[in-house]
């Protein structure tokens, strides 16, 4: 079962596109958004990330840093985000450690049967690193509640 509200984040380490290393842990005193996202250039998952690119003051109003998932290579991930102009960090979780610990690994993809993508899910984190919202979509080609979202973050100190 996914990681549900009021539980402790599970940590984790993953590289950003600029090959720096981030944890959740150093993330502490911030409120955070977890997107994990299945795969760089499909459709859905730029609609989803280049809505949260337009839309990033609301999460800077919140005092929430934004990570976007996925199981890509850094080296994909940094194409595709300088691409898209995306203006939060995207990480890789290659080895699949952060989408195993919050249970949203694909067993099968459902569209190329490829093996260990990641399930679209959304996570906030408040600062000391309490879930206080978990979504995972039904679906590849869902989106995450934005608006469920925000009214979380809305609620947090």
């Amino acid at each position: 079962m996914p990681i549900q509200p009021n539980q402790q984040a599970p940590d984790f380490s993953l590289f950003d596109t600029d090959k720096n290393k981030v944890s959740l842990a150093e993330q502490k005193g911030s409120n955070v958004v977890l997107l994990f996202f299945p795969l760089a250039f499909t459709s859905t998952c730029t609609k989803e990330l280049c809505s949260v690119r337009d839309n990033i003051s609301q999460f800077n109003d919140a005092n929430a840093k934004v990570f976007g998932i996925s199981v890509d290579s850094l080296f994909t991930l940094s194409k595709y985000k300088a691409e898209q102009n995306l203006n939060f960090p995207l990480l890789s979780d290659f080895n699949k450690e952060a989408s195993t610990a919050y249970e949203v690994l694909y067993e099968t993809f459902p569209s190329f049967e490829m093996q260990g993508v990641s399930k679209r899910a959304a996570f906030v984190i408040d600062k000391d690193g309490i879930v206080r919202y978990a979504e995972v979509c039904a679906t590849p080609s869902d989106l995450p509640d934005f608006g469920a979202i925000q009214q979380t973050l809305g609620g947090l100190h």
